[in-house]
């Protein structure tokens, strides 16, 4: 029988593999001045200082760097809110996908955890953010804050990003077992465990209030920073050891396989992002190659295929290499133009190291018995 291990990655390869989506959302950040006017119009009406506030960036420039709206939700969190954003995405102009920047210091619990669940049904991306100043605006701290009600909203984002810079989150904390019964089904629901937000304490009275940094929500499973947890799978296919690494993000599914034979194992790589883009990037290949700890491995001149939404490369990776692979930190897939643009992905693969060693062992055990 097969059987699979799901890791939650550590952060430390974050930065690399999402340096095109932080330069887009960096780049749409500063469009929003160019169309101060319409971003105004995006927002709510009729709104008050008790109520949250709604802004819809679906201009031009936004929707043509991003591809989604930007959506910034900025003050308390009142009753009516989840009324308010569902209408929104009714009428089609918060669209699936979207992303959502918070900026609230709380309010009421059950409406934050009703905009949660409207955020994962559309399959958003939440992160902390403020809403761009009109031209002429006094200048005010910038720092985004998110706090109870505010912080179970943000669970709900299908892609979670972690507070940056001095922008803080506030998870409320209950004892062990001790969540309300709605607050407890709601992170179950979200993919959360209640270990996460246990209570920490300090001397003898509890912290009633988690402040994690980046680095902790990653580790406690809190953020994803864009992509959902790695997930491994050993089995035998046709007699053959087979090993399968997969991970979606924002941009797609990403996956390897390697299937055992006695000539070396059959290395596939899939990453799928859309038969349009597939075909430009193959289009555009100089070399491709698998990767191992941020090394090229396998390279081949012309050696990608666009296979109907994928762009697909495929190896043999010698018998004799692959405790290389069962002590990797690393491995991906990549395909580079001629100007050293390369177009693939990566993911850490440490998690999941007990897999990764029962198949090589039983891989070299299998090309043992048949020599």
């Amino acid at each position: 029988m097969p059987y699979r291990n799901t890791f939650r990655r550590p952060s430390r390869l974050r930065a690399a593999c999402f340096q095109f989506s932080l330069l887009a959302l960096s780049f749409t950040a500063c469009a929003g001045s160019a169309s101060a006017a319409h971003t105004q119009r995006g927002a709510s009406n009729a709104v008050t200082s008790s109520q949250l506030a709604i802004q819809v960036n679906d201009d031009r420039i936004t929707l043509s760097m991003a591809r989604v709206p930007q959506i910034y939700l900025y003050g308390p969190i009142d009753v009516d809110a989840p009324q308010r954003f569902e209408a929104l995405v009714n009428s089609g102009r918060i669209r699936p996908g979207s992303d959502i920047y918070l900026n609230s210091p709380g309010g009421s619990v059950t409406a934050g955890m009703a905009l949660g669940r409207l955020f994962r049904q559309g399959g958003m991306i939440t992160h902390l953010g403020m809403p761009r100043l009109p031209k002429g605006a006094a200048n005010v701290n910038r720092s985004a804050i998110c706090e109870g009600a505010c912080a179970y909203a943000y669970l709900g984002g299908l892609y979670r990003w972690a507070a940056s810079g001095s922008d803080r989150i506030g998870f409320p904390t209950y004892a062990a077992q001790r969540a309300p019964e709605d607050v407890s089904a709601y992170l179950k629901d979200m993919g959360i465990n209640d270990d996460a937000l246990a209570a920490a304490t300090s001397g003898t009275s509890p912290d009633p209030v988690l402040w994690p940094n980046a680095d902790t929500m990653i580790a406690k499973g809190l953020a994803n920073n864009g992509r959902q947890d790695l997930v491994a799978t050993y089995s035998f296919s046709q007699g053959a050891p087979q090993l399968e690494l997969k991970q979606i993000d924002r941009n797609g599914t990403h996956s390897i396989t390697l299937l055992c034979k006695q000539a070396g194992a059959e290395l596939t790589t899939y990453d799928t992002i859309g038969a349009v883009r597939a075909r430009s990037i193959v289009g555009r290949e100089e070399h491709s190659y698998f990767e191992i700890n941020q090394q090229e491995v396998l390279p081949q001149q012309r050696g990608a295929m666009a296979v109907d939404e994928s762009v697909v490369i495929h190896r043999i990776y010698p018998l004799n290499q692959l405790p290389r692979v069962a002590s990797a930190q690393a491995m991906g897939a990549w395909v580079k133009d001629r100007n050293g643009i390369r177009f693939g992905f990566a993911f850490e693969v440490g998690g999941v190291r007990k897999i990764l060693n029962d198949f090589t062992n039983a891989c070299v055990n299998e090309a043992q018995a048949h020599s």
